[in-house]
């Protein structure tokens, strides 16, 4: 056994929560509800005041710390790290060498891996993928069946949902909303108040931006 369930308990969210100790040093850790949701294999670890309960399972050399909870059916594992007051739950998955912290809020049926990074208030939603080495922070959201992922980055109130794609180094800030079947890729940036919708694509070195709004089947590329 990697660790033990202390007598120390507390009571959140309607659920009696244990705190943990790791045999190895005696190492006092964070607090889980039961066994199940800590592998006692591997490296992985609950520390600080994070908490781990419902059907979350923590396992592989995944860490969570902080003040982080993980809830509902999350699955947290690989080399991941959730931190901070993050939150994790719903059926989300958050796995390979991502990191999770700040607020950020991972959930639904959401995947966060690989290398990515998500930060601040961020959230993560549906049925969205963000993995690579994307990074997705501010007060920005990446919700339905969208990806992000290379390394694009999402940020301030940008908004990327329903099928829409960012790839590649491209970036959305601002109050920018990527939706529809829409791709931003290559260097592309888009910003301001702009949209891109429907099955448009923004590509190359093109910037689109203000109050614009790219739609349909059309194509913004190059140096535009």
């Amino acid at each position: 056994m990697k660790y033990e369930l202390t007598d120390k308990t507390k009571v959140e969210n309607g659920v009696t929560l244990h705190q943990i100790k790791r045999l190895s040093d005696g190492l006092i850790g964070g607090w889980i509800e039961k066994e199940a949701n800590l592998s006692q294999s591997g490296e992985c670890f609950v520390y600080d005041n994070a908490l781990v309960f419902g059907n979350a399972r923590v396992y592989g050399d995944a860490l969570v710390s902080d003040d982080a909870l993980v809830f509902g059916n999350a699955n947290i594992y690989g080399n991941a790290r959730v931190s901070g007051d993050a939150n994790i739950y719903g059926n989300a998955r958050v796995s390979g060498d991502a990191w999770v912290t700040g607020n950020a809020k991972v959930f639904g049926n959401a995947n966060v891996y690989d290398n990515a990074l998500v930060s601040g208030n961020a959230n993560i939603y549906g049925n969205a993928k963000v993995y690579d080495n994307a990074r997705v922070y501010g007060d920005a959201k990446v919700s339905g069946d969208a990806r992000v992922y290379g390394k694009a980055k999402i940020y301030d109130n940008a908004w990327v949902t329903d099928n829409a794609w960012v790839y590649g180094d491209a970036t959305v800030y601002g109050n920018a909303n990527v939706y529809g079947n829409a791709l931003v890729y290559d260097n592309a940036k888009v910003y301001g108040n702009a949209g891109v919708t429907g099955d448009a694509w923004v590509s190359g070195n093109a910037n689109v931006f203000g109050d614009a709004l790219v739609y349909d089947n059309a194509k913004v590329y190059g140096n535009a």
